[in-house]
């Protein structure tokens, strides 16, 4: 249209005009006159891998993962730690062209937050943080999952799987966390140690608070009806649904529970914490008992 010519003036339209009159930007038109591809590339260095063998990488790593669900930097990070040299965005762009996403939900919008700040600690066994959820077994019937997480490294500390989820069954991933990072079981044992929990009954019971007093720890509550107050624990829980129980179904309670303690022992080992620069929450853990133990003997 921009070609053709006026029969009153003779010249052109010209294609400012005619996108004046359209009522369009120019710059919306030049841009719809490109081919978009998937897979196109963004001018400048292509690195020391093409298109083709980055996307194959990518698929091994995803492949060889553990996990079902980790999203493009952790793809990156692993990408980094096995000599593919590349940067972010473009194993974000490749991995969207090919469909290689992890599922994911479509969040809804939140208001305005009831608080500000974090609820992520500098040091381990600063904050552990504790939750429940549930599942099905064929030959038993429901199972309620309790988790126990601590929320400088993310470690998982504690799992377990029980027929209700009572007070007494909310109370053994705390145990097993005592008992794992403490050394023993007893009257202050972890004295400097809060506990991060919703308003479940389980947690606001009296048999589990006196209990928490009894080991030495501070309960922590989360504001009420805001859960990101709890969200190391909601967000293990997130990755234990992601890569255990949506995916696999377990016969029996019996069954469920030494998938639990198989699938803590490869998070911890295996899961990667961006912020943490994309270390295992057991590199975290390890890192910073070595440097207590420097500065406890004077190094």
């Amino acid at each position: 249209m921009s070609q053709a010519t006026s029969p009153s003036a003779g010249t052109r339209y010209g294609m400012a005009r005619v996108c004046r009159v359209w009522g369009i930007a120019r710059s919306t038109l030049y841009w719809q006159r490109h081919e978009h591809v998937g897979t196109e590339t963004r001018p400048g260095p292509r690195g020391p891998c093409t298109e083709e063998d980055l996307g194959g990488h990518i698929r091994a790593v995803l492949q060889a993962s553990p996990f079902s669900s980790e999203g493009y930097r952790k793809v990156w990070a692993r990408l980094r730690a096995a000599g593919v040299r590349t940067s972010p965005r473009r194993v974000l762009r490749l991995m969207r062209a090919h469909g290689l996403w992890a599922p994911h939900r479509q969040g809804r919008p939140h208001g305005p937050r009831a608080h500000d700040g974090t609820i992520i600690t500098e040091c381990i066994d600063t904050m552990w943080g504790t939750d429940m959820t549930t599942t099905w077994t064929p030959e038993d019937g429901q199972a309620a999952i309790c988790i126990a997480v601590d929320h400088c490294s993310a470690e998982c500390v504690g799992i377990h799987a029980a027929k209700e989820g009572t007070r007494f069954e909310a109370l053994e991933p705390m145990r097993q966390g005592v008992h794992a990072h403490f050394g023993a079981f007893g009257k202050d044992i972890t004295h400097g140690l809060s506990l991060r929990h919703d308003h479940g009954s389980q947690y606001m019971s009296q048999v589990f608070q006196d209990e928490v007093r009894f080991l030495g720890l501070t309960s922590s509550p989360a504001f009420v009806r805001e859960p990101q107050g709890n969200g190391c624990a909601e967000r293990c829980i997130r990755t234990l649904k992601g890569n255990l129980l949506w995916l696999q179904t377990f016969k029996t309670r019996e069954d469920l529970r030494l998938a639990l303690l198989e699938f803590q022992q490869r998070d911890n080992e295996t899961w990667l914490i961006g912020r943490h620069g994309y270390k295992t929450p057991a590199q975290v853990r390890q890192e910073q008992l070595a440097a207590r133990l420097k500065r406890a003997v004077g190094l």
